[in-house]
């Protein structure tokens, strides 16, 4: 569990860090590599990038939304299924940002597993 919520936090810093700088791609390196170099499963792994990158993102883009009164995100979340709905948008926003970090995290634990025998 301490690993689960360390690696959680420390993916989430470093690709907030990184994605100032770098392409937005840059999560699943950053999940790679935590997930390689912390030793756990790749369930956990999983779920550690998952939840870091999902947070980061949809907070992210939530908070982008709201400096224009989400005039924007409405126009695009009427074009999907959402009815207007921002806090969805920001929710898909989310899933897919952490998709990309969890399976990058399950890559880095499989290699971890691979390597060390």
């Amino acid at each position: 569990m301490r690993n689960f919520l360390i690696s959680a936090l420390v993916i989430a810093i470093i690709s907030a860090l990184l994605q100032l700088f770098l392409p937005w791609w840059i999560i699943a390196v950053v999940a790679f590599g935590v997930a390689y170099l912390h030793q756990q499963s790749m369930l956990s792994a999983f779920a550690g990038a998952f939840i870091g990158i999902f947070l980061l993102w949809a907070l992210y883009a939530f908070a982008i939304s709201s400096a224009n009164e989400h005039l924007l995100a409405k126009k695009i979340a009427e074009l999907f299924p959402l009815k207007g709905n921002v806090f969805a948008l920001a929710a898909i926003t989310g899933v897919i940002g952490g998709l990309v970090a969890g399976f990058a995290a399950m890559s880095g634990a499989a290699a971890r597993q691979v390597l060390s025998k």
